[in-house]
């Protein structure tokens, strides 16, 4: 009889089967693996960050950091998967390399920076040093290699997830004035300020306007095009909840984000010819704005009666010198901080100068404090350093995330920054166009968002995971959940194959107990 031989499965190191699930998986197998990993990654962080909010004493904003490494490493098992399997897009191919030279060359800034160990963890109660921005590379890389249309849902929902858990500890915030950094922000002339400001789970009011943009855009979104009356109502809600709390971090990044998500919904529902009662959650999203605006000039909940923008006393004061202790303290006879504006051009026009001492190398990555330093007799450490009056008008964030980049690991950083996002741009741009799914209008969309956000603001490890997510989701390619005629017929050949060998297994060892019984009885 002839004997059918089974085929080896795939193994690494000539291991065991079981033991090599990674390349025997399939790509529905990978897709739903990878958003799920995506999606607690992005949620891990502002889980963590619950810790130093409720308990700064006790914990530290490293928890935060902790959160990313966690997310990071889950993000990059996975992409060394998809790269494994060479799921990476032909398109992508670009972006990946540049992302991949951003970091070579953030290794040589670093090399050539103040400091090695902040240039690799990043300054404290910061932590974006270069090990974060690789970790955003995995978030990226994974996000790239989606296959599956559920895998993409997943994912924006969770975005809208992160945004709805920093927009509850956000309502906490406002309505109870605990748990925030931001109730007490400086002063205005010889009276304290007190904004009450909702910073979430994203360690600064800025960033969680700029997080919200993201998750705003999502759900509104997401609202216009689906069909599911339940998931309808939650993307209401949570649209709802965004817009309220945005108002409340006082800020341009919140104006400018608002104003984006609304637009943009309003162009893909008339773009996409949705039906007009979806149109429904623009002005809710309005009147749960316009509801905060008119609490804080009523002076609800204790704050200041009149709503103004306050991103100078918030970025640098309150969070740059007061909470991280990154930035020193301002002299109002130099700055009027109160002034956005006027805050927004002083730390450009000084960054500017910054990269134009240091165009190749930057000062490092996260080192922006350092060549605005001045000595003080007595400090060694930088933070207390920063604490010194001689130290005033020193800052560690510029709201302008190109020329963030620029100035701390220099003008080749910024050309690899640009080499990512205009493929990744235009590769949504033309799946978009095709209109084969609407969730591609809706990454590419949350990408376009991103994007303009960082002229006027900074990344943050709170932010920028879920941004480099969208991101490259926006570029992937990916199709419907039925499995392919492909892989039908290659499941059915294994199952054909396994069952035959089985076969030819256990015949012969029937047969030569058989043959031994007839002898017996001959006997």
């Amino acid at each position: 009889m002839a004997k059918t031989l089974k085929k080896d499965p795939k193994t690494i190191f000539h291991t065991t089967e079981k033991s090599n699930f990674i390349l025997n998986m399939t790509e529905e197998q990978y897709s739903r693996l990878a958003s799920r990993g995506l999606v607690i990654g992005m949620l891990l962080i502002p889980l963590f960050t619950i810790f130093p909010e409720v308990n700064d004493y006790k914990f530290s904003y490293a928890m935060t950091a902790g959160g990313l490494a966690v997310g990071g490493v889950i993000s990059m098992i996975l992409a060394i998967i998809a790269l494994m399997k060479k799921y990476l897009p032909k398109a992508a191919k670009l972006p990946v390399c540049a992302f991949g030279a951003m970091i070579l060359w953030g290794i040589v800034s670093l090399i050539n920076g103040y400091d090695a160990g902040v240039g690799f963890y990043g300054f404290t109660e910061r932590y974006e040093g270069l090990l974060a921005i690789a970790f955003y590379g995995c978030f990226f890389i994974t996000a790239i290699t989606l296959k599956r249309r559920s895998a993409v849902k997943l994912v924006i929902n969770g975005v809208i997830a992160v945004g709805a858990l920093n927009g509850i500890i956000s309502l906490v915030q406002i309505l109870t004035r605990k748990l925030s950094h931001y109730d007490y922000v400086g002063w205005i002339g010889e009276e304290d300020l007190f904004l009450n400001a909702a910073s979430g789970l994203s360690l600064s009011p800025l960033f969680l306007a700029m997080l919200l943009t993201l998750s705003l855009t999502a759900a509104l979104i997401a609202f216009i095009n689906s069909d599911n009356k339940k998931c309808r109502i939650i993307y209401l809600v949570s649209a709802a909840l965004f817009s309220f709390v945005m108002m409340y971090t006082y800020s341009l990044l919140g104006i400018c984000g608002f104003a984006f998500a609304l637009i943009a919904a309003a162009v893909v529902a008339f773009r996409q010819k949705a039906p007009k009662l979806r149109l429904v959650a623009l002005p809710v999203a309005a009147a749960f704005a316009g509801l905060a605006v008119c609490l804080i000039n009523a002076g609800a909940f204790g704050v200041k009666d009149s709503y103004e923008l306050h991103d100078g006393k918030i970025a640098w004061y309150a969070d740059g010198y007061i909470r991280a202790g990154a930035s020193g303290p301002v002299n109002d006879s130099i700055l009027e901080i109160d002034d956005t504006s006027t805050y927004y051009w002083y730390t450009i026009e000084k960054t500017m100068d910054i990269i134009g001492d240091n165009k190749l190398v930057g000062t490092g990555p996260e080192q922006l404090v350092y060549p605005q330093l001045r000595s003080a007799a007595g400090y060694e450490d930088v933070v207390d350093m920063l604490r010194h009056t001689k130290n005033s008008m020193v800052f560690d964030k510029v709201n302008n995330e190109y020329l963030y980049t620029a100035a701390t690991r220099g003008i080749p950083s910024l050309i690899a920054l640009i080499m990512i996002l205009v493929p990744v741009l235009i590769a949504g741009a033309k799946a978009a166009h095709r209109k084969k799914y609407t969730e591609v209008t809706l990454l590419f969309t949350l990408t376009v968002g991103g994007v303009l956000l960082f002229l006027i603001g900074c990344s943050s490890i709170a932010y920028a995971p879920v941004f480099w997510t969208v991101a490259g989701a926006s570029c992937a390619e990916f199709e419907n959940d039925a499995v392919t005629a492909a892989e039908k017929t290659e499941d059915k050949k294994s199952g054909t194959e396994d069952s035959e060998a089985v076969q030819t297994v256990k015949k012969p060892a029937n047969a030569s107990k058989k043959g031994g019984s007839k002898a017996k009885k001959k006997k």
